[in-house]
């Protein structure tokens, strides 16, 4: 069992004010978010067809919760790991203007991943995603969208402190942008996460760019599907990739806190690029990825940005337990219970 019981937790809020602060971050986060980067909301599916290349593969080796569906000849059916390359559909069909997008609630379950304080089944997220132009697949363009989101959390944060002075804003006034080679090169003998705790103390807000490409020493950062992000482009200083996540320092854990994913997609020889490198040449013949390599799909960004953890970080809760009500081991639930962590 991976749980963390930090020292003498007492939460911020009772289980009441909880649930009602849980709805006050989403709706002013999602207002936010969609003003600042001209989104507008979509329904998402929460189930797609298997074989059709649009559900997220994630590391690739994860499995889909998947069922039959009687009506359809037992065709059978994946609940989502993420939306990231549905939205990019979406854009196109839905005939989004360049600079303006989509975003969704998205609900995922994830059975293969290992429960702890920050990890659950059940997955909730704002997916998003953006038509731009193919000039602004840059590292520029992807940083200023950093930027926004980032001030949408900064501004969120504020609005918890207005209601419940005793949680008091702690993000510093800018997130700080480090490539994963840099990273690399700072702390060569630490492994990825280990470096993330190590920038994460020292800027409390930081984007790590480059996700998915091998780095100097033969290894990845960490593992990226080959068909939504961009990590092979080439950027600054021969470093290569269009993609990051934006990392802060989470105070009650004392550790890394990833609160999203996100970069600019693939555009067609970058997907033939990175297939290639993955050796998934075969998902050429898939539906999502025909439409982009036929130039049906527009260039875009997009992302995802974890509800619950945003939730979690913002009202400094210690499990992702007392902010999503899911299925946890019974050791770990007694264990939470006995140390002040009250599971919903």
């Amino acid at each position: 069992m991976k749980l963390i019981i930090p020292e003498g937790y007492r939460s911020a809020l009772d289980l009441k004010q909880t649930e009602k602060a849980i709805k006050l971050v989403k709706d002013i986060f999602e207002i936010s978010l969609a003003s600042e980067l001209r989104l507008r909301r979509v329904t998402a599916p929460l189930y797609v067809l298997r074989g059709t290349g649009i559900n997220d593969d994630l590391n690739g080796t994860e499995r889909p919760v998947s069922f039959q569906i009687k009506d359809m000849d037992n065709q059978v059916a994946e609940v989502v790991h993420s939306l990231a390359k549905w939205k990019r559909m979406m854009l196109r069909d839905y005939d989004i203007r360049i600079g303006y997008g989509i975003y969704t609630d998205m609900n995922a379950l994830r059975p293969d991943e290992e429960l702890d304080n920050l990890h659950s089944v059940y997955v909730d997220q704002w997916d998003w995603e953006k038509a731009i132009n193919a000039e602004e697949r840059n590292l520029e363009f992807l940083k200023k969208t950093v930027d926004s989101i980032y001030d949408v959390i900064k501004r969120t944060e504020f609005h918890i402190y207005e209601y419940y002075p005793n949680i008091e804003p702690i993000l510093p006034e800018k997130i700080h942008f480090i490539h994963s080679e840099e990273l690399l090169e700072m702390y060569p003998d630490l492994p990825p996460k280990e470096r993330e705790n190590k920038i994460a103390e020292k800027y409390k807000a930081v984007f790590i760019i480059g996700i998915g490409n091998q780095l100097a020493n033969g290894k990845p950062h960490d593992g990226r599907a080959p068909d939504y992000d961009d990590w092979t482009t080439p950027t600054l200083k021969g470093f290569h990739g269009l993609n990051g996540d934006i990392i802060v320092w989470h105070p009650v854990l004392k550790m890394a806190f990833e609160l999203s994913s996100m970069g600019i997609r693939v555009d067609r020889e970058a997907l033939k690029k990175q297939l290639q490198m993955t050796h998934c040449t075969e998902r050429s013949n898939l539906l999502f990825h025909r439409r982009l390599l036929n130039d049906e799909l527009p260039e875009s960004i997009g992302g995802g940005i974890g509800q619950s953890r945003l939730c979690m970080f913002l009202l400094r809760k210690a499990h992702i337990g007392e902010i999503q009500s899911s299925i946890w081991p019974g050791e770990m639930v007694a264990h939470c219970r006995k140390s002040g962590i009250i599971l919903i």
